[in-house]
């Protein structure tokens, strides 16, 4: 079966947790018998927070024991969705207000019987298979102009994908467990046309072979008892990946040869020892996966962060960069899928995904 985002019609889903079958990946049905107010109390009340900063989950393997819920690494776009007086506002991870990019995001104040909430989740696009495609979602994410998003909205669709309810109706609920906050998520959000639940697995292990066998990024485990901590990175979230994927700051590029002769012909890349701090320690050079439009898309970036100066500490081997590098200020954010790391601290067989402008560069760390 497909992991998919699809979800099932309100007559044939289940209310409540997910049943556990590996590969179906469909939202609970809300139950209009229970009434969340209820569940608030003994909550003290506070206003809507005017921003967020999401919290993060770290790399790691599968938990043992019991106490955990798994649910599919979704490949897409960490995002809040602050819903107040009628109107959604979305933010992105780095406290960017991103909502003119998605207007399929519109309605989700309408679909909520809710005066407030804020949401935690990741705008997914599908492919044809309906897998998640960070590459399709590229389409979707430096776009602010109204017209243009919704243009491309009609031609690559994206689904919010709801995992978290951070507050609701005046009640801050970081400090409730993530199987009450989930528990409310399900009695407020019913599926619409371009949103939906994450569902919940319990076998961490069914969930990680499907998505392996289906080609998925991962699974993020859970503690249900887990607290929501803004901003930081916790060891009750663990993120596993079948792939490996890493996000690097980009500090220079390469000239290429044959049919990229005159164009760009390989990135070089590296990370911060430290969130924030530190030098950027160079960690190899990435010539594959990119189309002609995004060469071209990122020529015009270039132009305006090249540089005298070489950003990397130490600079790279000589071996490396015998084409004679174009530097960068480091400020751009690329993904990449790779086979592993070498003994030296590269990275072997990399490939180019895409710019991510939801990561600062500065915070960019190796995962593992």
């Amino acid at each position: 079966m497909a992991l998919q985002v699809a979800h099932e019609t309100a007559e044939t889903a289940e209310p409540g947790r997910h049943r556990d079958q590996p590969g179906v990946v469909d939202p609970p049905r809300l139950d209009l018998r229970v009434d969340h107010r209820r569940s608030l109390a003994g909550v003290g009340t506070v206003s809507l927070p005017r921003t967020l900063v999401p919290m993060k989950a770290t790399s790691g393997d599968l938990p043992p024991g019991e106490g955990w819920t798994y649910e599919v690494k979704w490949d897409g776009m960490r995002a809040l969705c602050f819903v107040a007086d009628g109107t959604v506002r979305v933010q992105s991870y780095n406290e960017r207000d991103v909502t003119a990019s998605w207007p399929e995001l519109a309605g989700l104040a309408d679909a909520l019987p809710v005066a407030s909430a804020l949401l935690d989740g990741e705008l997914v696009a599908t492919d044809a298979q309906g897998r998640p495609s960070f590459g399709l979602l590229q389409q979707r994410m430096h776009v602010a102009d109204p017209a243009e998003a919704a243009r491309r909205a009609a031609e690559v669709p994206v689904s919010y994908v709801v995992f978290d309810l951070l507050h609701l109706d005046g009640h801050d609920l970081t400090g409730l467990p993530l199987a009450d906050r989930r528990r409310l998520l399900e009695q407020v959000l019913e599926p619409g046309p371009r949103w939906r639940i994450s569902p919940l697995h319990d076998d961490g292990a069914a969930l990680l072979d499907a998505a392996t066998d289906q080609g998925l990024e991962g699974v993020v485990a859970k503690r249900l008892e887990s607290r929501y901590e803004p901003g930081k990175r916790t060891r009750t979230w663990l993120k596993v990946k079948v792939r490996h994927r890493q996000e690097m700051v980009v500090g220079g590029w390469l000239p290429g040869e044959g049919n990229r002769t005159g164009r760009i012909g390989a990135l070089l890349v590296g990370y911060h020892g430290v969130p924030g701090d530190g030098p950027l320690t160079f960690a190899g050079r990435v010539g594959t996966g990119f189309s002609d439009a995004e060469l071209q898309r990122l020529g015009r970036a270039f132009d305006d962060l090249a540089s005298d100066d070489c950003p990397f500490d130490p600079p790279p081997p000589r071996a490396e960069i015998l084409r004679g590098p174009t530097w960068l200020r480091p400020e751009l954010v690329a993904e990449l899928e790779f086979g592993e790391w070498t003994s030296d601290g590269r990275l072997r067989h990399p490939s180019y995904l895409g710019l991510r402008d939801d990561k600062a560069a500065q915070d960019v760390t190796r995962d593992a």
